[in-house]
């Protein structure tokens, strides 16, 4: 529904989100002229693909279809919704938050808060570590910072989320019980491109969240690259297991597919997380040609649960998957090579591959490399990366560094010094781009937004550098932990020790170091007082569990003589140079029986 001014104009009647079952999955192709993303809005991209046959499809945790949507659907969804959002008050520009669990509900609701003028703001769902009261802290600090007028939630949440909203001083409401409200007549608001579309958070950190504010004008931009870089053709279908709160998620799987008129199947994160090979049992399944991403620990846990004594062709058929994205994380081209390894007699390709680079910052896609490249590594000495200067005798050791692709449609990459000055090819730097798909800035906080933006340009936070107009990303100049996907602030881990009684700010150092055996793990290096051993490993044992249920990651802890961590010419904690020096030896723990 499009033009200056929507109308919705209808009795009142009970009714709940219209459901459909037993129906076969949207189709792949229609005869709807395809147009990639060149809307004003969200709720015009929306309104055009309601008028063919594409839409969402949801499976149960076997993989089975257990609800076609139609776009046509969830559009007439989300315009009750609207009118419902209208009614209870919601004005445009107003905040409403939403757990962002896998189905037509958030959908509808998400596309109904759109369509009545408000800034939705997908929020997690719980995890299976930190527990309860873990959970409600998490939402507690996202609704304080997002300042929304309503939380969504499903029923079964209602314990967990309600009292999250009871504390924030937001109206708490599950969305069963709001589909059941009577649907107005009323007028829903104009929207225009430069309008907020909706407020991201990304899967960083808890205590200090960022609310990434995203422009109707910036997200369609990004979505056109999208459609773009990925060359689509007709038959392509996505299907994604990835979570909806995330920006990969949210803009890659499911407002792309929307504003590209592509029909999309979804498996729950936690089905995918239980049942891991389900995602490829639904890629082989699937008649479309096939659009599916992952990081990279999607791909690893998939190598991992093949059997050595089974043949992937006896259960699989992945030679239609035309696109197998990698991103949200870094890249490694071991797992890589171990996931073409287990399912090439299935029919998966490794020019299948398709890394990219992306943040919620930029609405997502920074660089998409071009289908049909697959994976290329360049080899950089461990030195460059680290900027530290080592013994002349010392071995060289490289590490492989995966192309990115090229910077997608209407987006510039830079590579700059500290002090801003671009850098030739091949150099190490700080990541810049500059594009209409940037953010409009974070929610409520000038300072960090122009600690980032200049000039409309962004500093992304990573490292990285050119080479022949590709973008490889080496790691990241921020102090960020990124473990399996997820996005990890050491300010998080470090205030969970913080709170274990002798401990302060500046005893505790958190970082990532690379195992012998090649795996990511979170380090914390702790200054400790106490010269009893007993008590020494009873405090290490603490530190461990508090931030397994914190951050549900085991992690390496070590404690550190008092004065030994580090610090900046201005006296705060230097992380990076606490990680370069305990990985060099020059920081010395205690030797602590096991």
């Amino acid at each position: 529904m499009s033009g200056k001014r929507r109308k919705r104009v209808s009795g009142p009647r009970d009714v709940r989100l219209s459901e459909t079952t037993n129906r076969a999955a949207t189709p792949s192709s229609d005869a709807l002229p395809r147009r990639f993303s060149d809307f004003e809005t969200l709720g015009e991209a929306l309104d055009y693909a309601a008028r063919g046959e594409r839409g969402l499809n949801f499976h149960d945790a076997r993989g089975t279809l257990a609800r076609a949507y139609p776009y046509a659907e969830l559009r007439s969804d989300a315009l009750d919704q609207a009118a419902r959002l209208i009614a209870a008050g919601v004005n445009p520009g107003d905040r409403i938050a939403l757990v962002a669990e896998t189905g037509p509900e958030f959908a509808s609701l998400f596309f109904g808060v759109v369509y009545a003028g408000g800034w939705p703001v997908p929020l997690p769902l719980p995890t299976s570590f930190g527990g309860r009261d873990s959970y409600i802290e998490q939402l507690r600090v996202q609704l304080a910072s997002c300042d929304p007028t309503m939380l969504f939630y499903p029923g079964e949440l209602a314990a967990m989320a309600g009292e999250a909203a009871r504390i924030a001083g937001v109206e708490g409401i599950e969305w069963e019980s709001f589909a059941l409200r009577e649907v107005p007549a009323v007028t829903l608001p104009t929207a225009t491109a430069d309008d907020i579309a909706y407020l991201q958070y990304s899967s960083g950190s808890t205590r200090f969240p960022h609310g990434v504010i995203i422009s109707h004008r910036a997200l369609l931009n990004n979505l056109a690259a999208h459609s773009h870089g990925m060359k689509l053709i007709d038959g392509d279908r996505c299907i994604s297991w990835l979570p909806w709160y995330h920006d990969m998620g949210l803009v890659g799987c499911l407002l792309s597919p929307v504003a590209n008129q592509v029909s999309a199947d979804y498996l729950k994160t936690e089905d995918f997380a239980r049942r891991p090979l389900a995602w490829l049992d639904l890629i082989s399944r699937n008649p479309g040609t096939t659009l599916s991403y992952s990081p990279t620990f999607g791909y690893d846990i998939c190598a991992r649960r093949m059997s050595s004594q089974t043949k992937a062709s006896e259960r699989f058929d992945l030679s239609r998957w035309r696109v197998a994205g990698n991103g949200a994380d870094m890249i490694r081209p071991d797992v890589m090579q171990k996931f073409v390894d287990a399912f090439a007699d299935a029919g998966f390709a490794a020019s299948a591959f398709l890394p990219s680079y992306g943040l919620a910052e930029a609405t997502l896609a920074v660089s998409i490399m071009p289908p049909g490249e697959g994976i290329v590594v360049e080899l950089v000495e461990e030195t460059q990366l680290s900027g530290m200067s080592v013994d002349g005798g010392r071995p060289q050791r490289f590490r492989a560094i995966v192309n990115c692709g090229r910077p997608v449609r209407d987006m510039a990459v830079e590579i700059r010094e500290e002090d801003g000055t671009p850098l030739p090819d091949k150099a190490i730097g700080k990541v810049w781009c500059k594009g209409p798909s940037l953010m409009a800035g974070y929610f409520r906080d000038d300072a960090a937004t122009d600690a980032c933006m200049t000039d409309g340009w962004l500093d992304t936070g990573d490292m990285g550098y050119l080479s022949d107009g590709y973008v490889y990303i080496v790691g990241r100049a921020k102090d960020m932990i990124i473990i399996n996907g997820r996005n990890h602030w050491p300010q998080d881990i470090e205030w969970a020790v913080e709170q274990l009684p002798g401990f302060k700010a500046g005893d505790i150092a958190a970082f990532a170091i690379t195992t012998p055996g090649g795996e990511e793990t979170p380090a914390v290096l702790v200054q400790c007082r106490t010269s009893d051993d007993a008590e020494r490993s009873r405090l290490r044992d603490d530190i461990r569990e508090r931030v397994r249920s914190v951050t549900g990651m085991h992690c390496v802890v070590e404690l550190v003589p008092p004065r030994t961590l580090p610090r900046t010419s201005s006296g705060k904690l230097s992380r990076a140079k606490a990680r370069n020096l305990y990985l060099a030896g020059e920081i010395k723990p205690y030797d602590i029986a096991a």
